[in-house]
């Protein structure tokens, strides 16, 4: 079986406060981007192997997480996992995240496992903040650590969505955590009511907390930001914790 894991942007990405637990709570908006995707190929194999492009190890990889994951709770037989990397790594775009996601729904497919989206969103959300979003695929608003989904009817079709990443800039997720700023104690609009705003507005009101920390250490990405706009954009922000940035153009 042969699938292609697509990436995903935040619309607004707050910061709300540290939890006890050591994570934050936020909210965001999770869009679905298809114009970049991974290829994910798994296949029945005499023992479980993992085949990869250069820009994945192993050790790291969700999709091995995720099979484990199932395995535990279904008598899996071995596959062979190959992946061919094509998304950005360390960008804010989920490609690792969609990766797993894709590899339960595979495999669910697969094996006729007969588990419903709630059910692979939860074995998702064991694997990452980001994971369950791909199991749904369509626009949602993400709360708590960014598990807590639930459904945002949002129009965007007048608008062409373009994304890039800086050539060889990579953020990590503790990077950006460790500068951020909460929301708790910033005067800011809450992001619900940011969204309401049409989207010439959105400039005004819709921020990501995490290019207060990101932009001043990675200069680069607040560039393609401004170029962004410079090149017409209604809106643009970086995604997630970064790297990648996206814009979105009238058609």
């Amino acid at each position: 079986m042969v699938v292609y894991p697509n990436v995903k942007i935040n619309l607004g990405l707050s910061v709300l406060r540290r939890r006890p637990d050591g994570y934050h709570d936020i909210e965001t908006l999770f869009v679905p981007y298809f114009g970049m995707t991974d290829v994910l190929e798994i296949v029945p194999s005499d023992k479980l192997r993992f085949v990869a492009s250069d820009n994945v190890t192993w050790e790291d990889d969700l999709t091995l997480r995720a099979y484990s994951l199932l395995k535990s709770d279904y008598d899996l037989p071995p596959v062979e996992i190959r992946l061919e990397k094509r998304t950005a790594v360390g960008a804010g775009l989920g490609g690792g995240s969609a990766d797993a996601a894709f590899t339960l729904m595979a495999l669910t497919e697969m094996f006729q496992l007969g588990l419903e989206d709630w059910q692979l969103a939860d074995y998702a959300a064991c694997l990452g903040s980001d994971c369950p979003i791909f199991i749904y695929n369509r626009p949602m608003f993400g709360e708590g650590r960014g598990d807590r989904l639930s459904d945002y009817d949002l129009d965007l079709s007048g608008y062409e969505i373009r994304v890039e990443v800086p050539e060889g800039v990579r953020v990590s997720t503790s990077e950006a955590y460790s500068r951020v700023i909460p929301r708790e104690r910033l005067a800011l609009p809450p992001l619900r009511e940011a969204l309401r705003y049409p989207v010439e507005m959105w400039p005004d009101v819709l921020f990501n907390d995490f290019e207060t920390s990101v932009f001043p250490i990675h200069p680069e990405v607040e560039r393609l930001k401004a170029r962004f706009y410079a090149d017409g954009a209604v809106y643009a922000s970086m995604s997630g914790s970064g790297s990648a940035v996206f814009g979105l153009f009238r058609k």
